[in-house]
């Protein structure tokens, strides 16, 4: 049962086999998957060719290649290119939205600067002063409620005439965060200037 195969027994399956008349396929029959483009072949011989052997050389391929989309998309940000940029910042929708804020000043972009100001001024130890301070404080965050609901308002209505078949989810949110980054530290870069229609 478990013996190896006598030479006899090797011979004799192997004359049967021979005996057995091999039947050529049909030229004319279906081979059962079309015929590769000599363009996908060579790429898929390359990738093979290039294909790294061990864990060490696939993990630095593909921090190169991770790299390598990183900068590309550095500067798609710097010029607006759609190819590369990232998926939250394609497509026309987003890049009127973005244009739209930037061709309007918002008072939320003068955040930063006005809040350390304005914590510079809590710290004077005058109770006059710090008063101001705190006023200042609750002015300058109704006044960017106010502006940015305006902007969702005018935004939306801008929106809805323009791309009326588009899905418009989260574009309003979009423009909103950001009005909240100053002007010149904004990514995508902007492409218009103040007072010009998007």
């Amino acid at each position: 049962m478990f013996r190896s195969r006598s030479k006899d027994e090797q011979a004799a399956t192997a004359k049967v086999t021979a005996d057995q008349p091999q039947q050529p396929r049909d030229p004319q029959a279906p081979k059962g998957r079309p015929t590769p483009k000599r363009s996908d072949s060579q790429s898929q011989r390359r990738a093979r060719a290039h294909t790294p052997t061990n864990r060490k050389d696939a993990t630095k391929a593909q921090r190169e290649a991770r790299r390598a989309d990183m900068a590309k998309q550095r500067e798609a940000m710097a010029s607006g290119d759609e190819r590369y940029l990232p998926a939250r910042d394609k497509g026309p929708v987003r890049r009127f939205a973005r244009d739209f804020v930037d061709s309007r000043w918002c008072v939320a972009e003068f955040f930063l600067p006005l809040a350390v100001v304005i914590l510079v001024l809590t710290m004077v130890r005058v109770p006059s002063i710090q008063t101001i301070a705190l006023l200042l404080w609750l002015a300058i965050i109704v006044l960017i409620v106010l502006d940015s609901i305006g902007i969702w308002i005018r935004l939306g209505k801008r929106l809805n005439e323009r791309f009326p078949n588009e899905n418009l989810k989260g574009v309003k949110a979009y423009a909103v965060m950001r009005t909240l980054q100053m002007r010149r530290l904004r990514l995508p870069k902007p492409q218009v200037k103040r007072g010009e229609q998007p």
